[in-house]
């Protein structure tokens, strides 16, 4: 499909946002709208699963997390309660003690916003998974991972492979929050994951593109943000097409660009550069030209001056890994 085809999307995209299906949730509404019509343009139709989990009973108060197959493979859903058979995300950016999604109200290039919060908060972007007890695995799920965590504005949270869990889609087995990257929001700085029973990162297959960053053509992710963005990727000098040198706190800071099949490639791309390789928790990377490609945590986003869109800069070039080696954009 040509650039311009995905601009049409896209166009269309936006004026459908425009008119605003406003019920309560505000912006937060449209966000999750832009998501699966984005979602929409990138990986084309994503059908809804008809069939849903059956879910386990909770015992005593505590909520149930079962599995349900979805769109990208066998997924964790909450088991019980309002949110039955709710996809679960968590975001790159929490690492408890701290957090990357909150519920401290924000004010962004966008408007005030505000990430996290109980179910019941109408105004949060990604509502926390909460329970009223200890957490209870239902079918598929290790009960030595789930966990719960007590958060300020929040209550008491549930965590999986110490992941704290969050809401974002508004009706069962929906997955529109998959493929967002929220670089451009403080303290969000990451990526929103499904997650699968073993406690790691449902990633979809990715869509490559290029784009452009000071003047210059580079090799970029088809993400969203609100709106569809295609991100610069970038590869670290210490790296080999066999092994990613960034780990721990450095794949958080530049989180490897993972792929749950074979990438769409736009733009005049060939399939013949694109690769994997397995990263030491078993999830896949992908490669270019034998590179790992990473994403970087802060990019920056910053709004056209001629018009109503926006643009990310690249501001990831150069920069130093913790654990040795620059991170670079890629040339296609």
């Amino acid at each position: 499909m040509s650039r311009t085809s995905w601009t049409k999307i896209g166009a269309r995209a936006s004026a459908f946002l425009l008119k605003g299906d406003r019920d309560g949730r505000g912006e937060v509404r449209l966000r999750r709208i832009a998501a699966t019509l984005a979602l929409a343009a990138v990986a084309a139709v994503v059908p809804l699963l008809a069939e849903t989990a059956t879910g386990a009973s909770a015992a005593g108060t505590g909520i149930t997390i079962s599995t349900a197959p979805g769109p990208f493979g066998t997924m964790v859903v909450a088991g019980s309660g309002k949110f039955a058979d709710y996809a679960v995300y968590f975001i790159t950016s929490d690492q408890p003690p701290t957090y990357g999604c909150s519920a401290t109200k924000i004010t962004t290039i966008m408007g005030p916003y505000l990430c996290a919060g109980p179910p019941s908060n109408q105004n949060a972007d990604w509502p926390a998974l909460t329970t009223k007890g200890t957490p209870v695995a239902g079918p598929g799920v290790s009960q030595k991972l789930l966990g719960t965590v007590q958060r300020p504005g929040i209550g008491s949270q549930v965590t999986y492979a110490g992941h704290p869990l969050y809401l974002f889609d508004q009706k069962p087995l929906q997955t529109s929050g998959v493929g967002w990257d929220e670089p451009g929001i403080p303290p969000d700085h990451g990526l929103w994951y499904l997650m699968t029973p073993q406690g790691l990162p449902l990633p979809w297959s990715q869509m490559l593109a290029t784009t452009t960053v000071g003047g210059r053509t580079v090799l970029g992710a088809m993400m969203v943000d609100g709106v569809l963005h295609t991100f610069p990727v970038y590869s670290l000098s210490s790296d080999t097409a066999s092994t990613s040198t960034c780990t721990g706190a450095c794949a958080v800071a530049w989180p490897p660009l993972l792929t749950g099949g074979t990438p769409g490639l736009i733009d005049g791309l060939k399939t013949s550069s694109l690769g994997t390789l397995k990263r030491s928790d078993g999830t896949v990377q992908v490669t270019y030209h034998g590179k790992p490609l990473y994403l970087y945590s802060r990019e920056n986003i910053a709004k056209d001056t001629n018009g109503p869109g926006s643009h990310v800069l690249g501001n990831g070039n150069g920069l130093k890994s913790t654990g040795g080696g620059t991170f670079t954009l890629v040339t296609p």
